[in-house]
C-alpha cells in the first residue's frame, strides 16, 4: 500500500485525537492503543506514524476537549446574545441535565477525566492542560455572588455522583437539587 498524503495523514491524526478524546471521557484513559485505532477506523500501526506515545496522545485529547468546553461557553454567550448569566444558566441547566449525564464521551472532561489526571504525575501535559482547563470553567462560571470554583465542585460532584447513581431515583435527584441550588435567585 502506498503513502497516504499530507493531507490525509492529517485528517487521521485529527480523527484519532477527536477519538480517543471521546473514548477518554467515556472509559477512560486506560482505553488500548489498538482498541482506539479500531474505533478510529485506522490500522494499529499507523498509530506510530502520528503520535510518539500514548501519553503525547492523551496529552492531544485532553487539549481537544477542554478546547470543546471552551468552545461552549462561546457558542452559548453568542446564543444568549452577550448576556453571561444567561448564558451561564443555560449552560447549567444543560450540564445538569441526564442527557449529558449519560453521553460521557461528549460531555465535561473535567468530570471524565478527573480520576485518570489524580493518577497520573503533574508533571505531565495532559495534567497542566487538565488544571488550566478547570480553572477556566471555574472563571467562566464566576458571577458577582457566585465563586465559579465552588460552583464548578458543585457541577461536577453533581454529574459525577448522578452517573454513578443511573438507574435510581437519586440519580435524578441530584441533578435536580444541583440545578436548584445553583440558579435560585435571592
Amino acid at each position: 500500500m502506498g503513502r497516504v498524503s499530507q493531507a490525509q495523514a492529517e485528517e487521521n491524526r485529527r480523527r484519532v485525537v477527536e477519538t480517543a478524546s471521546r473514548l477518554f471521557r467515556e472509559q477512560g484513559t486506560h482505553v488500548s492503543v489498538a482498541d482506539l485505532m479500531k474505533a478510529s477506523g485506522l490500522t494499529h500501526g499507523g498509530f506510530y506514524k502520528q503520535f510518539a506515545s500514548k501519553e503525547a496522545l492523551i496529552d492531544e485529547a485532553t487539549a481537544h476537549a477542554f478546547g470543546t468546553l471552551a468552545q461552549l461557553y462561546a457558542d452559548g454567550l453568542e446564543r444568549c446574545d452577550g448576556q453571561r448569566d444567561a448564558a451561564q444558566r443555560a449552560l447549567i441547566d444543560t450540564y445538569l441535565s441526564v442527557e449529558h449525564r449519560d453521553r460521557a464521551a461528549d460531555g465535561c472532561p473535567a468530570a471524565a477525566l478527573a480520576a485518570d489526571m489524580a493518577r497520573h504525575p503533574g508533571d505531565r501535559e495532559a495534567h497542566r492542560v487538565y488544571t488550566e482547563g478547570v480553572s477556566d470553567f471555574a472563571g467562566w462560571l464566576a458571577t458577582e455572588d457566585q465563586d465559579g470554583i465552588a460552583r464548578l465542585c458543585t457541577m461536577l460532584g453533581a454529574l459525577v455522583l448522578a452517573r454513578a447513581t443511573t438507574g435510581s431515583p437519586l440519580s435524578e435527584e441530584i441533578l435536580t437539587a444541583a440545578r436548584a441550588a445553583l440558579t435560585a435567585t435571592d
